[in-house]
């Protein structure tokens, strides 16, 4: 049973008290299946990157078990290529909803992993994980473009499977912060990985430098902030990016919009936002973000997905273990926490990735 005193480092003023905290713990706790399994809500689907991001809150919050269950889902039920389905009814493996494996879901476990790590130390996990982490990189970077970019995922189709190489920025921002911290895990296990430094430094330099090799998705304002929340964008370059776009994706005192124009803010969206400010140096705007979305926060300590701002409405209505998670790591980073500011905070990720040869 989580109890506030293991979330006093949770606590932020006017975003969380140590007792809020827990009982946001408490929620995600509950979505969680026995076989360690976190779907969005019960009865609706998992998806690899969200049920991650959960597990990663619960480690921010002490329930390591907790935690450890979820990544032992990933290895029991990784497939034979590396990958794991986009989606599964209500995180039973057996049912699966979307037979197409994205490469930005599936890399996300090395984020988890290397998160679990360093809040645990616990070798044996890191020894345990290391073959689902080893054989979800080669998945994805058997989807990589000459231009450095990561195709999209492998698509099932009537007689098998088709690759999708068309690159999204979100995703490949994600990917990248991923395989740096797979390598991080390589370099613990002294099990150096020069192929896959090249593919980092290749894709590194594609987000910041080749926004022609990704889809044009730039009315979402993930693409607008994942290149310095994954970590390919950083110092000036990241505050030019973040403030040239601002007025457009931030709503004063309700959050960020998902897309534009929709009238439509959502927790995830705040949450990384914030979480990417806080990156960046700028703690007290990452602050007042997760000050502005307490209006997502429900009875019984989960947040709703979204609000309509023009209709002044919930949307849709449902309380995501993801959205939780997305806040209370957030809350983690401001608080110091020293797995979740390592990991965001580009601490013990290798840096200078970049080979020459990439600088085209």
């Amino acid at each position: 049973m989580t109890t506030p005193g293991r979330t006093e480092h949770l606590v932020l003023p006017g975003v969380l008290t140590a007792a809020e905290a827990a009982e946001t713990v408490v929620g995600i706790r509950a979505v969680q299946r026995e076989d360690g399994a976190i779907p969005w809500f019960r009865g609706h689907h998992l998806d690899p990157w969200d049920h991650t991001e959960a597990a990663m809150a619960l480690d921010a919050a002490g329930e390591h078990d907790a935690a450890a269950r979820a990544y032992d889902w990933l290895a029991r039920h990784q497939l034979p290529d590396g990958s794991w389905y986009a989606a599964y009814h209500d995180g039973d493996a057996g049912q699966p909803t979307d037979r197409s494996r994205e490469s930005n879901f599936c890399a996300y476990i090395a984020v988890g992993v290397w998160h679990h790590y360093l809040a645990t130390g616990d070798d044996a996990f890191l020894d345990r994980m290391w073959p689902s982490v080893y054989a979800a990189v080669e998945f994805v970077l058997r989807l990589q473009q000459p231009g450095g970019q990561i195709g999209w995922k492998r698509e099932a189709v009537e007689d098998g499977d088709t690759a999708v190489t068309d690159a999204l920025l979100t995703g490949n921002s994600s990917v990248y912060h991923a395989l740096r911290c797979a390598l991080a895990i390589a370099d613990e296990r002294e099990e150096p990985q020069p192929d896959w430094e090249l593919a980092t430094g290749a894709l590194g330099h594609a987000i910041r430098s080749h926004p022609e090799r990704f889809l044009d998705k730039s009315r979402y304002s993930m693409d607008w902030y994942y290149p310095v929340l994954g970590g390919a964008v950083t110092g000036a370059q990241a505050k030019e990016r973040i403030e040239e776009r601002w007025d457009e994706f931030v709503v004063p005192g309700l959050g960020v919009r998902c897309v534009l124009p929709n009238p439509w803010v959502t927790g995830g969206e705040s949450c990384e936002l914030a979480l990417a400010l806080w990156a960046m140096g700028e703690s007290d705007r990452a602050l007042e973000i997760l000050q502005s979305i307490q209006h997502l926060r429900a009875d019984g300590g989960m947040y709703w997905t979204g609000y309509v701002f023009d209709d002044k409405a919930v949307w849709p209505e449902e309380l995501t273990s993801w959205t939780a998670g997305s806040l209370l790591l957030a809350v983690a980073a401001l608080g110091g926490d020293e797995a979740t500011t390592a990991v965001f905070g580009g601490d013990r990720l290798p840096r200078g990735l970049d080979p020459e040869c990439c600088q085209a």
